[in-house]
């Protein structure tokens, strides 16, 4: 990062590049892209999860904000991630300018809309729909859809000087192109201003709006609420998100700020450093909900139980139906009930290894076209006048 000679600051957008070192090209890359891929799965389940209990009845405020939350984190893994690590591994830009324009303003746009979304969490109510129907209260959830709307929408707009001052730059003899962030002499004042009240708008009130509630709900729960162990649990889960989502942004927060106050420039490690922290938060997230939230633990493995028993039942079908094709079309049954031909190899599977009887079939070839005399009663005692 340098300074133009016309008095334009000049900064990287869309991720650190032109970096030194073969290992660093390498190791980055594969970093961000393993945590792109297990963050992004995890963050898909706990949507599967928490759709599976709205479908279910079990569906609440919080839960509805927690998907939003789980999506968001979805989005940045899957379309920030990849940009950063591509241009780590290129050591340039090669996405063209559309994407130079607006790869800082979608992240910023995801990151600002998360940290929002946590904090209107805390107007959410936990209980379920079914309790709440249960005591003749519906839930109201019209608000949740107008609440992310305008959480998004805001989160938008936020960050759109980021997208104006992107640009494309041309480095070296050999006409490299890297995508940096170019503040206009005319436009110093006002973004030295902006870059005062963004980070406060978009990170620090939010966080310790969210931090402060969280706590202060715990503490009431656990000395206060008629069940305690119901609140508290729910209430620590959305605190050690909102801790972890501060604590993990600061670094990415705190370099952005730093870097365009005009302070000494930090080293090209510390704003790795900061960029990787901000995919693990977002990987993060599912870990977190799955270890410490009941309903998403059971749900998801619900769903497990569900894979695996929809994956025997295609097995079973599989092989009956390979049965069927080796042994020729099942044979119908008659008289007792035997086959009378090649479906014993299918009727075996899905009987699914069924107990084995015993050979009977003395019992009835002893039994069959046997007449019994009027005198030889085999049961006596059935007759109905009395022996004597």
């Amino acid at each position: 990062m340098d300074s133009d000679p016309n008095g334009t600051f000049v900064d990287f957008a869309g991720g650190v590049q032109l970096l030194d070192g073969e290992d660093i090209r390498t190791s980055v890359p594969a970093l961000l892209l393993g945590m792109c891929v297990s963050g992004a799965a995890g963050n898909l389940l706990v949507l599967l999860v928490f759709a599976r209990d709205y479908r279910a009845g079990r569906g609440s405020e919080a839960k509805a904000l927690l998907a939003s939350v789980a999506a968001t984190d979805a989005l940045i893994l899957v379309l920030c991630a990849p940009v950063r690590a591509l241009a780590a591994y290129k050591q340039a830009w090669v996405l063209g300018r559309f994407a130079c324009a607006t790869a800082d303003w979608f992240q910023h746009s995801c990151l600002v809309a998360k940290t929002l979304l946590l904090a209107v969490s805390t107007r959410a109510k936990h209980t379920t729909e079914r309790a709440a129907a249960a005591a003749a209260a519906p839930p109201q959830r019209g608000w949740i859809a107008w609440a992310v709307a305008l959480v998004w929408l805001l989160s938008m707009m936020l960050p759109i000087p980021q997208m104006l001052f992107a640009a494309l730059q041309a480095r070296g003899t050999h006409g490299v192109l890297v995508c940096v962030s170019r503040v206009p002499a005319c436009a110093s004042h006002f973004m030295a201003l902006y870059y005062k009240i963004y980070p406060t708008a978009a990170y620090v009130t939010p966080v310790v709006f969210t931090v402060a509630y969280y706590t202060k709900s715990l503490h009431r729960a656990l000395n206060y609420a008629p069940s305690p162990r119901r609140h508290s649990k729910v209430t620590l889960v959305l605190l050690c998100l909102s801790s972890t989502l501060g604590l993990t942004l600061l670094p990415e927060w705190g370099t952005f700020t730093w870097v365009r106050l005009g302070y000494h420039k930090p080293p090209a490690g510390v704003l790795l450093c900061a960029q990787v922290l901000v995919y693990a938060c977002s990987a993060l997230s599912p870990v977190l909900l799955v270890g410490m939230y009941d309903d998403v633990r059971r749900g998801l493995a619900a769903l497990c139980v569900a894979a695996a028993c929809r994956g025997s039942k295609a097995a079973v079908a599989a092989a009956a139906a390979a049965a069927v094709a080796a042994d020729g079309a099942p044979k119908t049954t008659e008289g007792n009930g035997a086959e009378l031909g090649g479906g014993v190899g299918a009727n075996a599977v899905l009987a699914n290894a069924e107990n084995t009887f015993p050979d009977v079939e003395h019992f009835w070839t002893g039994r069959r076209n046997t007449q019994v005399e009027e005198e030889q009663d085999p049961v006596p005692w059935e007759r109905e006048e009395k022996m004597l």
